[in-house]
């Protein structure tokens, strides 16, 4: 006998403000705020029945994301905005529901991208910013940027990247692909953008700890190579806070028509500046 499975696959892009969350993933101490149980008790209610959702990538506590892009199954029958603004009407204002669409079966939010892509912003002024303290990382000793990119080509490509890997880190292999890392300077904001085909538990907001440590003279840029090389976490640079760390864009093939990513308006004027955009 073949039993048919007869539920819907819906795919929904997210955008949250991480500050009041203990990360993405839902813990086993239901008192901790994340994420994710914010957006399954919202899609649970319009759905009527319980709802379980996998993500793109699963962000740590106080990282930002304005690109997340999640996936589910469901017997209930909605409209698109049914979904959208049924869910919006009951998340928290931090977290927001963008967009809906209905996806084949083998869609899968985390297997089926190709790439990720964060943006890391630094605040690199002597005062501690006021209105983005939460939005930004601070560092007020000043950083040289030309450093920080010539650091950064070293970590670009296939390697291992142990040496900047959070110790609880589940992932089976430390191996990973980094297809771009690059730095630029608008004022006192300092904006770091990597884009690999994954990411290990804390490695962007390690490298950048790593490239600050470079930025502020402490070490040359060829000591990032000698502490890849190494293996050791405990060679390359402080872990940087979340605060400053935005998951902006996941990639899938085309046939999953899958929508573009928006970007909060800060990280957006700041793109707009990127010496590495071909459409300026």
């Amino acid at each position: 006998m073949v039993i048919l499975d007869r539920k819907y696959t819906l795919a929904m892009g997210i955008e949250y403000h991480g500050s009041a969350y203990h990360g993405w993933q839902s813990q086993a101490d239901e008192s901790l705020p994340t994420v994710q149980a914010a957006v399954e008790r919202a899609l649970s209610m319009v759905a009527n029945e319980p709802i379980k959702i996998i993500c793109a990538g699963r962000t740590d506590r106080g990282v930002h994301g304005s690109g997340q892009v999640i996936h589910f199954k469901t017997d209930s029958e909605r409209d698109q905005r049914a979904w959208l603004f049924g869910s919006n009407s009951n998340l928290p204002r931090d977290v927001r529901v963008l967009w809906v669409k209905p996806v084949v079966n083998d869609f899968h939010a985390r297997f089926s991208a190709t790439s990720r892509e964060y943006h890391y912003l630094i605040c690199n002024q002597e005062v501690r910013p006021a209105l983005w303290h939460d939005s930004v990382a601070w560092e007020y000793h000043p950083c040289d940027i030309n450093a920080m990119q010539e650091a950064a080509t070293h970590l670009v490509g296939r390697h291992d990247f142990s040496a900047f890997r959070g110790s609880g880190c589940q992932a089976n292999s430390p191996v990973r692909c980094v297809e771009e890392l690059t730095l630029w300077r608008d004022g006192d904001i300092i904006c770091l953008k990597v884009r690999a085909n994954a990411f290990l538990l804390h490695m962007v907001r390690n490298i950048a700890g790593t490239l600050i440590h470079v930025g502020r003279g402490m070490e040359t840029p060829n000591w990032v190579a000698s502490v890849l090389e190494s293996r050791d976490r405990r060679q390359a640079g402080k872990t940087a806070p979340g605060g400053g760390l935005y998951l902006t864009t996941v990639v899938y093939p085309e046939r999953f028509l899958i929508p573009s990513s928006s970007m909060p308006p800060l990280i957006h004027a700041l793109v707009q500046k990127d010496p590495t955009r071909r459409d300026l």
